[in-house]
């Protein structure tokens, strides 16, 4: 509800009656604001606290304020709430924990004050007088009203700090009457509070937002006596304020295509598809189409309606209600969007409360703050121009999906460019070789066709979350990659050997692709799409925006897993003849040849069975893991070497460490609890053997052996010493 109130007054008096008044003197004065006679509570008040120990350690402070010392040193703060984290002496504690030695520490008396107050008010409880024992939320609300029942006070609103107007100038508050609406009371929250408990809100940050606003609003200012709005329809001399005003709008949009409909009729002058003008729209009428409350034959005569039309609006609106979700900046949690949320539970049954809410914060540029005197800046036409539309929507998803800020990358955009060039002509290469492509199946396209349907699938649940970062790293970036691991391994790495492909493969790569990016990038997927419906495929409709999301097939993650396992092997052997390489050219010896000449004889050594050593270390790691959140218990890593046995600790020393490492940040980098099944899903002896003619052609040897750590000749005991399950030992001869 809303109720009428005045803007100034003057509030005085104490929380728990005054033991005698105290003068608190600052060190700088402020010319445009009055000064007030206070009760100071330096137990509770880190600016009254150290105002007070100032006086008391500054005697030419004292003397410049005219103090005299017996007005400070008999006496100490008192206590009168008990705060949590703090204690009974709040103030004292925080400017000991936030490093205050002066009230010229303005940012630390503020981070001290923000932490004390909200303690406070929402967790201390009195310690002394007639509420001793109470919580302060619900005792501050009772002093105020005993203060002004007894004369001592009356009720004003002021602004919490200065408020600039867009010209510059210093604002004011006039002295004038006031509508107020009544949020918070308690039934009104109630509602406001199950709603929000029902809401997705994508981000816990959010919700947490809301939560903190519901707390603490309880009164809002709704009305203005100039400047734009609707009239206050019981006191028309006011305007509702803006953030107050269009929070149920969305509800209207439900319908405004029938009442004003058609791109030449935005402002509504025209009679729309309804036939129904404003005089038609009486209170009842609304009441009918948005609320569902029957209307009477009187009622409908007055308003010169026809009920089948109001039936029509009645059945759009429920058809589109309740609102799936409200997308807004964060910094309207404070106000525009609880007061949604309070407005709709008020006026709609609990069916047509809003169901979603999903908030952003600012946009940089960068990784810097939008700035037109700095030239950091970029317009939509500007941009688009630059990088294209998708170019723009591609960085615009790569930005960040959380309510902190979000920063578009230029190089990105740039990137984005040449990345979808790069995929419209990969598809318009394979269509012309549709022909050349195979139609057999091997080890590499079960992997192939696993990596699609993951990908599919996760993007799925990204757009399903909102989470359009995730959808553009599982839904392209993943996808591209699956596809050039495909394309190395079946030797389609180059236009000339793209017919290397399987064709079944290759055009359900592409009709997926071409759908799970088309959210982000329209204009490149529809390409891709007419190329598709070119080459005859069946199901391609026109347009790819008619398409349906593709078919999850089965995801075979143990197939995925055997081929990281050995792109693994090959990167690091690489990465080993690397370095070989340049061990030599240091010593000025000439280099061996590149990668991909032919090389000599590579040794791998794989690990048949785990060692005892290894099992310890995974049972006392998976003992102290928590598998809901998980982590570990803290110094887990101490707990290894302070359990594991000291004849094991000493041989294996420089190899327990690494490992305790490696399965840790497994375990809490998603794999949770399957980070200590040391039990892998294939035979690696068998995999690598599969795999040695391509693996020899791809790392360029003469010869590769595969062995067992326990075949390992005498010389080569040490290498295959270092083999874990999982994680062969190699050595280049």
């Amino acid at each position: 509800g809303a109720r009428r109130g005045a803007d100034w007054s003057t509030v005085g008096g104490a929380e728990c009656g005054a033991r005698g008044r105290a003068c608190a003197a600052a060190d700088d004065g402020v010319d445009d604001e009055g000064d007030g006679d206070l009760t100071s509570v330096p137990s509770d008040a880190p600016d009254d606290y150290r105002g007070l120990q100032d006086l008391k350690e500054k005697p030419a402070l004292r003397e410049k304020f005219g103090v005299k010392d017996e007005w400070l040193f008999p006496f100490e703060p008192v206590a009168i709430i008990d705060v949590p984290e703090y204690g009974p002496l709040s103030a004292v504690v925080a400017c000991e924990k936030f490093g205050v030695k002066s009230q010229n520490d303005k940012e630390a008396l503020a981070a001290a004050k923000a932490d004390v107050y909200k303690k406070g008010f929402y967790g201390g409880k009195m310690v002394c007088g007639p509420y001793a024992g109470e919580p302060v939320e619900q005792v501050k609300t009772k002093i105020k009203d005993e203060m002004i029942a007894a004369g001592v006070a009356m009720p004003y609103s002021e602004p919490e700090k200065p408020v600039m107007s867009r010209s510059g100038d210093d604002c004011v508050v006039a002295l004038l009457d006031q509508w107020y609406l009544t949020y918070g009371e308690e039934e009104w929250l109630e509602k406001a509070r199950r709603c929000l408990e029902k809401m997705e809100t994508y981000n816990d940050d959010t919700r947490k937002s809301f939560e903190h606003v519901l707390g603490w609003l309880h009164e809002w200012a709704c009305s203005r006596s100039f400047g734009l709005g609707s009239k206050l329809p019981f006191d028309p001399q006011f305007v509702i304020e803006s953030l107050s005003d269009s929070t149920i709008y969305m509800a209207y949009y439900t319908i405004s295509h029938l009442l004003q409909g058609g791109v030449d009729n935005m402002n509504g002058q025209k009679v729309g598809p309804s036939g129904l003008k404003p005089e038609n729209l009486t209170d009842a009428v609304w009441d009918y189409v948005l609320l569902g409350k029957s209307i009477s034959d009187a009622n409908l005569t007055a308003s010169g309606a026809a009920r089948e039309v109001l039936d029509m609006l009645r059945a759009e609106f429920m058809h589109w209600y309740p609102l799936d979700l409200r997308v807004s900046g964060k910094d309207l949690i404070g106000n525009h969007l609880t007061f949604f949320i309070y407005n709709h539970v008020a006026l709609f049954e609990e069916e047509n409360w809003p169901r979603g809410v999903r908030t952003n914060g600012f946009m940089m540029i960068n990784a810097e703050k939008m700035s037109k005197s700095t030239g950091n800046f970029l317009t939509l036409r500007g941009g688009i121009q630059k990088y294209s539309a998708d170019g723009i929507r591609f960085a615009l998803a790569d930005a960040g999906d959380t309510p902190e800020d979000a920063n578009f990358s230029l190089k990105t955009a740039d990137d984005a460019v040449l990345k979808l060039t790069t995929f419209v002509n990969f598809v318009e290469e394979g269509m012309s070789h549709l022909g050349e492509m195979k139609e057999t199946k091997g080890f590499y396209e079960e992997v192939f066709e696993s990596r699609i349907n993951r990908a599919v699938k996760a993007t799925e649940q990204a757009y399903e979350k909102l989470l359009f970062r995730e959808a553009l790293i599982s839904g392209f970036y993943d996808m591209q990659d699956a596809l050039g691991q495909y394309r190395v391994a079946c030797g389609a790495a180059t236009q000339q050997t793209i017919g290397s492909m399987n064709k079944e493969l290759f055009l359900r790569f592409v009709r997926c692709q071409t759908i799970i990016l088309s959210p982000l990038c329209p204009h490149t997927t529809e390409r891709t799409w007419e190329l598709l419906a070119e080459s005859g495929m069946h199901g391609i409709d026109t347009s790819v925006l008619n398409s349906r999301w593709p078919e999850g097939g089965e995801i075979n993650e143990d197939i995925i897993v055997s081929a990281k396992y050995l792109d693994d092997i090959k990167c690091n052997v690489r990465v080993k003849v690397n370095q070989l390489i340049k061990q030599k050219a240091k010593k000025g010896k000439q280099a061996e040849p590149a990668v991909s000449d032919k090389k000599e004889h590579l040794k791998i050594f794989v690990c048949k069975e785990t060692p005892e050593w290894q099992n310890f270390v995974v049972s006392v790691l998976k003992s102290g893991f928590n598998a809901e959140t998980k982590n570990f218990e803290e110094n887990i890593e101490k707990k290894v070497l302070a359990t594991i046995p000291a004849d094991m600790k000493k041989k294996f020393a420089k190899k327990i460490m690494p490992f305790t490492g490696k399965v840790r940040d497994e375990a809490r980098g998603g794999a949770g609890s399957a980070a200590f099944e040391r039990t892998l899903p294939f035979d690696e002896t068998k995999l690598l053997q599969d795999d040695l003619d391509l693996m020899t052609s791809q790392l360029g040897f003469n010869q590769i052996t595969i062995l067992g750590s326990d075949e390992a000749a005498e010389e080569d005991v040490a290498i295959a010493a270092d083999a874990l399950p999982g994680a062969p030992s190699f050595l280049i001869c």
